[in-house]
């Protein structure tokens, strides 16, 4: 199976042009032609299971449910929710209560579910049950101690997980991978990238911002950082099977 992750900056686009006239200004305005690189490159991939971090799901800034859009380019389906905490302020403000995660699957799917965080702004935990797998998209926060409480949380997850288990997502690791060192020991997690190769920024990758981590079960055959400038995240791309072993 392939899984493809990442951080598509609502679709805005990357680069100078980004922050003109002011800084930020690319999150305020739709760029369509951006979107339909970034399906056409996601396309490419031939991917059975998409996780798509930071994606507009119908706000007047985009003006598309970015999610099945991409979903009815792939022929996958989608699973798509508000990154905010339920009674959250930003789940009541225009624009931002479109400011989403997804997955986009082939139809082998058996469920999904959605779970929230204690702490942090950005709350939202997606767990996508296939038949032999559980996996779990997250975007963590930017303070290193919301994302430790948010690590404590996701554990527990996974130990009351009864199949093979992969998470991944948009970390926010300033530190890379010694910030997840005890996390992945403790869940008993093996990282897909283990050069520590980055993700972010896209024009002159520095930081590992980005991961995806399995479990025991999980045989990883491919992982791939691809360079691609149509977002500040680089998309990595996991290939792996699932044992059947009993």
């Amino acid at each position: 199976m392939r899984m493809v992750i990442w951080n598509i900056r609502y679709g805005a686009g990357a680069g100078a042009a980004f922050n003109l006239p002011v800084p930020g200004a690319g999150y305020l305005r739709s760029n369509r032609q951006n979107l339909s690189d970034i399906t056409a490159f996601i396309s490419a991939t031939d991917a059975d299971i998409v996780g798509l971090i930071e994606i507009d799901t119908g706000s007047i800034r985009s003006g598309v449910n970015q999610a099945e859009e991409i979903a009815e380019a792939l022929g996958h389906y989608s699973i798509y929710q508000c990154k905010y905490g339920e009674a959250s302020f930003p789940k009541r403000v225009p624009v931002l209560r479109n400011q989403s995660n997804a997955f986009l699957a082939a139809p082998r799917v058996h469920g999904e579910r959605f779970h929230y965080f204690d702490t942090g702004i950005k709350r939202l935990i997606i767990e996508l049950e296939l038949d032999d797998v559980a996996i779990f998209l997250v975007h963590l926060s930017l303070k290193y101690r919301h994302r430790q409480y948010q690590l404590r949380r996701l554990h527990e997850l996974i130990r009351e997980s009864s199949k093979p288990v992969i998470v991944a997502g948009d970390f926010n690791t300033f530190w890379g991978d010694d910030e997840m060192y005890l996390f992945r020991e403790a869940a008993r997690l093996t990282s897909a990238n283990p050069d520590n190769m980055p993700s972010y920024p896209s024009h002159a990758p520095r930081r590992e911002l980005d991961f995806v981590l399995y479990g025991d079960g999980i045989t990883k055959t491919g992982f791939d950082i691809a360079q691609t400038t149509l977002s500040d995240h680089l998309p990595l791309i996991f290939d792996f099977e699932i044992s059947t072993s009993g």
